[in-house]
């Protein structure tokens, strides 16, 4: 499952980030690495940005970002 999959108050943990060069990089420098949890906080009105909670700040992703980021989600 991707990260813009999880329903709004889930929880996940990410287990691969995807992307190319520069995409990845960023990703990866906001904190978005393997076996860290995440929590999807938000959706805007028409879908897209998403609102994440990791290391205890919120980050605001495109959805087309969060495609990117492979997660499982937390039971």
């Amino acid at each position: 499952m991707t990260l813009d999959q999880l329903k709004i108050g889930a929880s996940g943990t990410i287990t691969s980030v995807g992307g190319d060069g520069p995409l990845r990089c960023r990703l990866l420098d906001m904190g978005l690495i393997p076996r860290t949890r995440v929590t999807l906080q938000k959706i805007a009105p028409m879908g897209d940005p998403i609102e994440i909670r990791v290391r205890g700040y919120e980050l605001t992703l495109r959805v087309e970002e969060a495609e990117k980021i492979e997660v499982k989600e937390d039971t």
